[in-house]
């Protein structure tokens, strides 16, 4: 096993199990970055001049795409906002405002913030307080999230969302949707599709090829500050068992996931692609498959419970 970088000699700061390769500290960023820039470029995820909106949470994902896109967009005619929903979990979402605010300022990109409370009329802690609903925690708050950081990029006026879903996230939502017999999701899966389902801004994914633990180290290798709090719901949901799941294999059989995620892609790109027909939501005006929309019925649900 060699002991200094197969790019430039320097010492090793991270070896690639899935690929043999050993990299330096600085080269290991680079392969990062490339690596965005090509599943940007094979996707075709930008075009020119595009007025990017970066969803970022505060978290890891969201703070090195944060950062990736800002040295990648330099000078090719596009501009940066980064747009971040603060669901209202004590607690929690304090300290991750905090670094986006931090990273908005030294990266020099404009920051804007919506809140639960702001857009829906209530926190998420306020929802789960007296939640009469059988949805898990994440599945309400994903709902909410999905609708906030589309309303949020309306406002904004961007042309196109980018969020920091991760080849583990996008395996991981894979098996989900198998799990659950959920087939038709798996078309949704396509990166190179244009539109996903009724959302208004077209989304993509930049990290959609890199694995979770090497943009955690991405992100300690470049100093973006890590969040320590965890959230206090993150257990409720099926993705945590799935998640253990897949980094229990991956650890036996390195490289696993990424095989995973190209038998995924493929079959999002040979799925059965039926239109749904979309109708404005009578309440909200969002497009939908149904009248109300999924995400007024939840409301209505979680607005009747804690009036």
């Amino acid at each position: 096993m060699s002991s200094t970088c197969d790019t430039c000699g320097k010492g090793v700061f991270y070896r690639r199990a899935y690929s043999g390769e050993s990299l330096c500290k600085s080269c290991f960023a680079d392969s990062i970055e490339d690596k965005a820039k090509k599943t940007i470029a094979k996707y075709g995820m930008f075009r020119h001049a595009d007025f990017i909106g970066v969803a970022v949470s505060g978290g890891k994902d969201s703070l090195s795409l944060f950062r990736v896109l800002s040295r990648i967009v330099a000078g090719h005619g596009s501009r940066l906002v980064a747009l971040t929903i603060d669901e209202g979990i004590e607690g929690y979402r304090a300290e991750s405002l905090s670094y986006v605010k931090e990273v908005a300022e030294q990266l020099g990109v404009p920051h804007l913030l919506y809140s639960y409370k702001e857009l829906f009329g209530f926190t998420l802690d306020e929802a789960l307080k007296d939640r009469r609903t059988k949805l898990s925690s994440c599945a309400i708050c994903g709902t909410l999230r999905r609708r906030a950081i589309d309303v949020a990029a309306t406002k904004a006026g961007v042309t196109v969302l980018a969020t920091g879903h991760n080849l583990d996230d996008m395996v991981q939502t894979f098996i989900i949707n198998l799990l659950n017999g959920d087939l038709k999701r798996i078309a949704w899966l396509n990166a190179s599709r244009d539109s996903e389902n009724g959302f208004r801004v077209r989304r993509v994914h930049p990290f959609l090829e890199i694995y979770e633990k090497e943009i955690a180290l991405y992100a300690f290798g470049n100093g973006i500050p890590l969040q320590t709090i965890p959230c206090p719901y993150r257990d409720e949901g099926i993705r945590s068992s799935v998640r253990a799941c897949l980094n229990e294999m991956e650890e036996k059989h390195a490289g696993m996931k990424y095989t995973l995620l190209k038998s995924a892609l493929e079959l999002s790109e040979k799925a059965i692609v039926e239109e749904p027909h979309l109708a404005n939501c009578s309440k909200c005006g969002f497009p939908s498959t149904s009248d109300p929309c999924s995400v007024c019925s939840l409301l209505d649900a979680v607005r009747s419970a804690t009036v």
